[in-house]
Parts: structure tokens; C-alpha cells; sequence
């Protein structure tokens, strides 16, 4: 009893001794965000051309997001909130209702050794190039890769970082939800990142798999490349493979996406986003069956300029959409091209 006392007693105060040090060393909270409107024009004159996430409107000023993010460390300890309102937020927590929709991302952080971190909790989803924050986006509209991909994972993670290479091996609810289903399996999900500090080159490589309530089995692997060729261009490829089994005849989805990014100026650039995607089994775009037997894919092209004024980034943007298959509407016609125009303002802080 006596030994336990003593051990109890050298590790309070050990334990005490190591919270005084972190206490003199805590910093103040780090508060960040944006916040992000646009205007949107479709050509064919309507909002359900839009198949893609975050601007399904038509000739509207909108409101995109109110983004405030909270970061705080504590000595091998750290958290993040981030908090967003707004129509984009909706969309992104759409299994969500109430407060919990206006969390996009609320999780911890704890370092044990300088090449192994542990994070629990809610947290952006790591396959794929694009971001839910505008503000880190060259386009503002988003890609079909984006869109029907993962948003957001909540469990746990482990990244282990060996030179220039770092490993992800996490354990997650089903995709999208921060509280699991009743019924519900867990998710796998893997990253192999290669990154050197003097290379221009980098890649990741992503893959995440499980079983929904219903019993369907999907696999989704990812891989992005990005390359910089000098301080004016840069470049970058997305590409991902989907499939699904189980209780369900085999199917899948798959697309590709190169981002080719010029700097023109300080306070100038230009981004096209050339997308293919591939919806062959009435998966994702080409839902109706009926309408398209054998499914369809989609050819999109977007071209966004970036315009810095200090802390407001502007963004006008055109892009057009060409379907296999008659899958938009102009004046009540089924038509495969859809053209549109945007001007977003998004100011960080």
C-alpha cells in the first residue's frame, strides 16, 4: 500500500510539474475563417443544371459560407473547431440537423513522439485535391469528384511520418456522419503521402472502404499528384475509382481531373479545372435508369481567375458542362451542354 502511495505522489507531481510547464508555455487561441458570396448566371436558365455541390442556384446573389475555425496547442496536445453557417455548411453536414450541421470539423490532436500523431474526432475528408473552404480553392464551383466523393470522416487516426513519406491508418462511422447509424460498420481508411521539402513534385495516395446500413460494400481509391514547374505554373491530377459489391451486383464510378494553375502576378492567377467522369452504372449523375440505360459520362472544363486585393480574393469564373446523354434541361428541352457564369468574393481573416 505504501509503494502505491509513493508512486502515486512522484507521479501527481510529475504529472503536475509537466501542466505548469505547458501552462507557461500555452499561447492564446489561433482564430481564423472567411467568409464567401457569390453571383451565378446559367445559360440554360435554370439552377438543376447544377450537379455538382455548393452552387445550385440560377441568377442569385447567394450567401456561401460564414467559416470561423479555433486552434489551440497545449503542449503535445491540440485542438481544432471549425464552425460554418451557411447554405455551404448545410450541404456539407447534410445528415445533420440543428447545431451539429454548423460543425464541419471538431477534433484533438496528441503528438506522443515527433513522428507519430493521434487525432479523434470529426475532421475533413483527406481523398481527393478540392476543399470544402473556398478560400483554399482555386475554382469556387466544385468538381463531380468532389461532389459525390467523401466529405468528412469521424473516428480515429494515426499518421506515422518516416523521412519523406508519411502513413494514415484510420478507423471511422460511415461517411458523412459524425454519429453512427444504429446498425452501422466501421470504415478503413489508409493515406501513403511522398513529400520532399526541396522536390516540386509530391503525391498522395488514398483509399477508403466499408459496408453502409443497407449492406452495400464500397472501395474508393484516390491518387493525387501535384507538380510545380516554376513560380509562375504549377500543376496538378486527381483520379479516383469507386466500387461497389456486396448485397448488390458489382458496379462502379470513376473520374479524373488536371488543374493546370498559372501565376501571372502577385495579385493575379489563372486555374482550368478539365474534368472526365464516368457514371456507367447510373450511380451518381445519371441516376434515372430509364432515362439512361448504360449510364453516361460528363466532360467539364472550368476556367477561374483569382484576383487578390489584400485580405478579399475575387473570383470570376466560366464553365461548361457536356454530358453523353441529354442530362440538362433549356426551356423545357433535354439538352448535354450546360453553360454557366460566376463572380464570388471571398474574404479571410
Amino acid at each position: 500500500m505504501k509503494k502505491i502511495l509513493v508512486f502515486m505522489v512522484c507521479l501527481f507531481s510529475m504529472t503536475a510539474g509537466y501542466g505548469q510547464d505547458s501552462m507557461s508555455k500555452a499561447a492564446a487561441p489561433l482564430i481564423s475563417g472567411y467568409a464567401g458570396v457569390y453571383y451565378k448566371y446559367n445559360f440554360n436558365e435554370n439552377a438543376t443544371d447544377n450537379k455538382t455541390s455548393f452552387t445550385r442556384s440560377q441568377n442569385s446573389f447567394e450567401l456561401g459560407m460564414l467559416s470561423v475555425k479555433i486552434q489551440h496547442d497545449f503542449g503535445k496536445v491540440s485542438f481544432t473547431g471549425d464552425l460554418g453557417f451557411g447554405k455551404r455548411a448545410e450541404e456539407f453536414s447534410y445528415n445533420d440537423k440543428g447545431t451539429s450541421a454548423a460543425i464541419k470539423q471538431l477534433y484533438i490532436d496528441y503528438t506522443p513522439l515527433p513522428w507519430l500523431k493521434l487525432t479523434a474526432g470529426s475532421f475533413a475528408t483527406y481523398i481527393g485535391y478540392e476543399s470544402v473552404d473556398a478560400n483554399v480553392n482555386k475554382n469556387y464551383s466544385m468538381s463531380y469528384l468532389f461532389t459525390y466523393g467523401p466529405f468528412f470522416h469521424t473516428g480515429l487516426k494515426a499518421e506515422a511520418s518516416v523521412g519523406d513519406h508519411t502513413f494514415m491508418l484510420g478507423v471511422f462511422n460511415a461517411t458523412d456522419y459524425k454519429y453512427a447509424p444504429p446498425g452501422s460498420k466501421k470504415y478503413i481508411g489508409a493515406q501513403w503521402k511522398l513529400a520532399r521539402e526541396e522536390s516540386p513534385f509530391s503525391l498522395l495516395l488514398n483509399y477508403l472502404g466499408g459496408t453502409d446500413t443497407a449492406g452495400v460494400r464500397s472501395d474508393q481509391a484516390d491518387l493525387v499528384i501535384t507538380y510545380r514547374l516554376n513560380k509562375h505554373f504549377n500543376m496538378a491530377y486527381d483520379g479516383s475509382y469507386c466500387r461497389y459489391g456486396g448485397n448488390v451486383p458489382a458496379a462502379d464510378w470513376w473520374g479524373s481531373d488536371l488543374y493546370l494553375n498559372a501565376v501571372l502576378s502577385e495579385t493575379f492567377s489563372l486555374t482550368l479545372r478539365t474534368e472526365y467522369f464516368n457514371d456507367g452504372y447510373n450511380l451518381r449523375v445519371f441516376t434515372d435508369k430509364e432515362r439512361f440505360a448504360g449510364g453516361g459520362n460528363i466532360w467539364s472544363f472550368t476556367l477561374s481567375g483569382n484576383y487578390k486585393l489584400k485580405a478579399l480574393m475575387l473570383i470570376p469564373e466560366i464553365r461548361l458542362d457536356r454530358a453523353s446523354s441529354p442530362l440538362f434541361t433549356r426551356k423545357g428541352k433535354s439538352v448535354s451542354a450546360s453553360p454557366s457564369a460566376l463572380v464570388a468574393a471571398v474574404y479571410s481573416f
